[in-house]
């Protein structure tokens, strides 16, 4: 199996399972009576498998973001410096405008 398929099925698990622990303890500290909801509906055990799988994917993306943020290359460890590019100076440029006497209106020609 390749490294990286490997490296991410591992962090998936490991999301999944912080999930579990996450869950767990919301409804051991009964967050939101959330206890009390779940142990008295019917439905109760698809709230928390919903609310375990939206974690899941939610820490496990977390896990695997982390995995691959803390991935060190080792030809990276010199500073190499950079090129110096040309800075362009902004500085207002003067344009010529020809007013039309036609077009400006006699307000600008009155004398």
């Amino acid at each position: 199996m390749p490294k990286l398929i490997r490296l991410y099925i591992i962090n998936v698990a490991i999301g999944f399972a912080l999930a579990a622990v996450f869950v767990a303890m919301l409804l051991w500290f009964n967050i939101g009576n959330l206890w009390h909801l779940v142990t008295h509906s019917d439905k109760g055990w698809l709230a928390v498998l919903i609310l375990w799988v939206a974690n899941g994917i939610v820490f496990a993306g977390v896990q695997f973001a982390i995995a691959v943020m803390r991935m060190k290359d080792d030809d990276d460890d010199e500073p190499r410096g950079g090129h110096r590019g040309r800075v362009m100076r902004r500085e207002p440029a003067p344009v010529p405008v020809r007013v039309d006497a036609r077009r400006s209106g006699d307000f600008l020609n009155k004398s």
